[in-house]
């Protein structure tokens, strides 16, 4: 009597490592092996993938459409949280693994899988990602790495083990940089990229933009309308969440807007360096860091960078499903309920610079900022309020002054 095979599910991409880890899943475990792809806006055909995926030896896949969702409840709260990695990084990568992994989880347990698996590799940050998004569902599911058990220690060695079992893959040894693509951005990393000295081949490398020296000549203006945080409208016209993002990255990727090169500290303790094409995720996040200006004070748009950057921490250490980032994205949420208006950007050969904002909300007082005569401000008040702020350097002052006279 024969026993039935486990199930794992696996993160498929068709990409060169997902595609080799079917036939080894098989080989070393003897699972059935069912292979789900997340669409997070990949731009490529997704729908040939199930050919591929059933002739190297899948059971079944999935094809999820997560996109609406991966804007709506991942980008969305850390756009409105202004969260960026190291000052650069506006975290394209990062976020989309947990709705990949959430999906995968509620998959396999429907299939009734007994192990989740994944293609990130012993390096990076994704193998964190994916597995503590396991962990906050489904503790009890096991997780299989193979870049991190397997013999295989290279991409070349990868590319062999296709070739000599006839796996269609998408990269050669000699064009073998590793891309990640979605809704909001395109990561570009390996190769001639990996010494930080070489300037990247833009116009080799870019997919969703041109280089800024290929940009018009002219500049674009393009205005956003905000509510609550939220981007709702571009140039006066309603659009939804996934078409709002397409219409933006065409815009500013055809003004060189959201090239992003950086030697970025990973999570594993190493530094790695990264191209990224993030077009209308730039000029979101400039836009709505503008419309805070106006329409949050002082306190609370201070506090708030404190905030980003432990978001961007969080976020880019997979670490969506905890406490604190719950929390801190209910603070965020608090401090978005005045942050509506429209904000008008002007975009030229890779800059991205304000044109003007505007907002019922507004806590700009003109009557009161202005250099010409009012009778709002009485600017007497300043001597006293300055007397009392400065009173502690005063006070240390005279104290030293005094030792010195001693």
């Amino acid at each position: 009597m024969s026993t039935q095979k486990e199930k794992v599910l696996l993160a498929y991409s068709g990409g060169l490592d997902t595609s080799i880890i079917i036939p080894w899943l098989k080989e070393n475990y003897g699972y059935e092996v069912i292979a789900m792809a997340g669409d997070v806006g990949q731009g490529e055909e997704l729908e040939p993938l199930h050919e591929k995926a059933i002739k190297t030896g899948a059971s079944k896949l999935y094809i999820e459409n997560l996109q609406e969702e991966f804007i709506t409840d991942f980008i969305y709260p850390t756009l409105k949280a202004n969260a960026v990695y190291e000052g650069k990084y506006l975290l394209g990568t990062s976020f989309a693994r947990p709705i990949i992994a959430k999906r995968m989880v509620e998959i396999a347990l429907k299939e009734g899988c007994t192990a989740i698996c994944h293609g990130a590799t012993g390096k990076g940050n994704d193998q964190v990602r994916f597995e503590l998004t396991v962990k906050a569902l489904a503790p009890h599911l096991k997780i299989i790495a193979p870049w991190r058990i397997w013999d295989i220690k290279s991409r070349e060695d990868a590319i062999d083990y296709a070739e000599a079992r006839n796996i269609p893959i998408p990269v050669t040894k000699k064009d073998n940089y590793s891309m990640d693509r979605n809704l909001w951005h395109l990561s570009h990393e390996g190769s001639d990229l990996e010494d930080p000295w070489n300037e990247p081949q833009y116009d080799k490398l870019l997919k969703l933009m041109v280089s800024p020296e290929k940009a018009p000549d002219a500049p674009t203006y393009v205005e956003i309308y905000f509510e609550k945080g939220i981007p709702k409208k571009v140039n006066g016209v309603e659009y939804s969440p996934v078409q709002l993002m397409d219409i933006l990255n065409k815009v500013a990727g055809a003004n060189g807007v959201g090239i992003i090169d950086m030697v970025e500290n990973r999570l594993v303790g190493m530094k790695s360096r990264g191209v990224y094409e993030t077009p209308g995720g730039t000029v979101l996040y400039a836009a709505h860091r503008e419309l805070e200006l106006l329409c949050l004070d002082r306190d609370t748009l201070h506090y708030k960078d404190i905030v980003a950057q432990r978001f961007a921490e969080l976020v880019y250490f997979g670490q969506w499903y905890t406490p604190l980032r719950e929390s801190l994205s209910a603070f965020v949420d608090k401090t978005q309920e005045t942050v509506t208006g429209t904000v008008r950007m002007k975009l030229y050969k890779g800059n991205c610079m304000p044109a003007g904002a505007k907002s019922e909300y507004s806590l700009y007082n003109e009557a009161i900022a202005t250099f010409s005569k009012d009778e709002v401000y009485n600017q007497k008040d300043a001597e006293g309020f300055i007397n009392l702020f400065g009173l502690p350097i005063k006070v240390r002052a005279q104290m030293l002054q005094n030792k010195e006279n001693k």
